[in-house]
């Protein structure tokens, strides 16, 4: 009951997550879960996620660390996901360790919970030993009186008490010049990080009860912190909340012509500190947020408020299926990718993310705005709407079901 699914707990990353069904269900809980599936035979389930409307990404757990800051997610679920958590030290274990907040719970439900098999109860005691040294807390373990299925519960500490009584630093703590936050394209670590226990250090204190936690500035956010519009970091924070408030009250849900009741899967491209996701919580929508790998990084607060997304570096492909979202949101996004790389290539990205009669709100400097929308005419797209004012503009573009025919794409070929 401590787990208080939809008020203490709002963030839950399911590993192994097959078609995404636990996360479909905790919806109703006002509990939203980041779906991973292994890029293996389980990727299609992805596919039938997205499709659902249900927030998943397809992401590997082996050699690098999840594209997350750390101690971010109030629960980590994996039931049926045959992850080797126990292995080379208990690697994988360990990462999801970094990704759970102090006081964050394990759920895991698998076989050598509740079977008797030799190698199931191999797997258990060493998945005791190793859940010991971690100073995690099997709060509960039981099994399902129906269908015998058993699942055990473990708890992070609040604290390092636990770590700095091991007989045997094993496994080792990690280096205090390991970012627990540093994320994108890099190495797993086989270490754990000290919990934060600084009154003002990330971690050291749990979020407020949803939906609470939304609109409030975490408390780790200082007067004497620069945010990422040139306020105190408070003050940032709250300007940003009350812009996107007024932006999406005022000309996104009527001013577009938007049928939002159509509209499931979301992506804001360059988030910032998720104001837009915050603006739309009354909407039966997710967001998945996006952080941009060379901007400041704010995912963490956008973690705190009870939303979620990832970091992405958008010279790349984003990891998902074809055709998987309905609305993407991008926020002077191409101006910054025309200086760093391709925007044309970031054009046909987002024709391959968003499904026919998906659409894309773009806000950006009028150069800009003007060169998109030549692009998106040039793929048969329906222009919705412009609008400009100061050098500022506004963009709706939607796609269409049009194809290129085989002369068409040639002739794009020899351009």
């Amino acid at each position: 009951p401590d787990i208080a699914w939809g008020k203490r707990s709002r963030v839950v990353l399911d590993v192994g997550c097959g078609v995404a069904s636990f996360g479909g269900f905790l919806f109703d809980k006002d509990v939203l879960t980041m779906s991973l599936a292994p890029k293996d035979e389980h990727e299609a389930q992805v596919q039938f996620a997205l499709e659902r409307g249900i927030p998943a990404i397809s992401a590997v757990m082996g050699t690098q660390r999840l594209p997350f800051p750390g101690t971010v997610f109030d629960i980590v679920h994996c039931a049926r996901c045959r992850v080797p958590w126990h292995l080379e030290g208990g690697k994988l274990l360990l990462e999801l360790n970094r990704v759970l907040r102090p006081g964050g719970y394990f759920v895991w439900s698998a076989t050598p919970i509740y079977q008797k098999l030799d190698e199931d109860v191999a797997i258990w005691n060493a998945m005791s030993k190793l859940t010991k040294q971690m100073c995690w807390k099997l709060v509960k373990k039981e099994k399902d009186a129906v269908n015998l299925v058993g699942i055990a519960i473990y708890q992070k500490p609040f604290s390092n008490e636990c770590y700095e009584q091991r007989s045997q630093n094993e496994p080792p703590l990690c280096e205090q010049s390991d970012d627990r936050n540093a994320a994108w394209n890099v190495p797993l670590q086989s270490c754990m990080h000290k919990v934060p226990e600084g009154e003002t250090e990330r971690g050291s204190q749990w979020p407020e009860e949803w939906s609470a936690r939304l609109q409030k500035a975490p408390y780790w956010l200082t007067g004497s912190q620069v945010g990422v519009y040139g306020r105190s970091a408070p003050e940032d924070f709250t300007a940003d909340n009350e812009h996107w408030k007024r932006v999406v009250s005022q000309s996104y849900l009527n001013g577009m012509g938007i049928s939002w009741s159509n509209v499931r899967n979301v992506m804001d491209m360059r988030a910032v500190y998720g104001g837009f996701a915050a603006a739309l919580r009354d909407l039966k929508i997710w967001v998945m947020n996006v952080v941009t790998v060379d901007s400041p990084d704010t995912l963490p607060i956008i973690y705190e408020r009870g939303l979620f997304g990832i970091y992405h570096d958008w010279c790349e492909s984003f990891n998902t299926y074809p055709r998987s979202y309905d609305l993407l949101h991008a926020d002077h996004l191409f101006s910054k990718i025309k200086k760093k790389c391709n925007m044309p290539a970031l054009v046909v990205e987002v024709d391959r993310i968003l499904r026919p009669e998906g659409k894309i709100i773009i806000r950006d400097n009028v150069e800009i705005i003007n060169e998109l929308e030549t692009m998106f005419r040039s793929m048969h797209w329906e222009i919705r709407m412009t609008y400009s004012k100061d050098k500022e503009g506004l963009l709706c573009a939607q796609k269409t079901f049009w194809r290129p025919n085989e002369v068409e794409t040639l002739a794009y070929a020899l351009v």
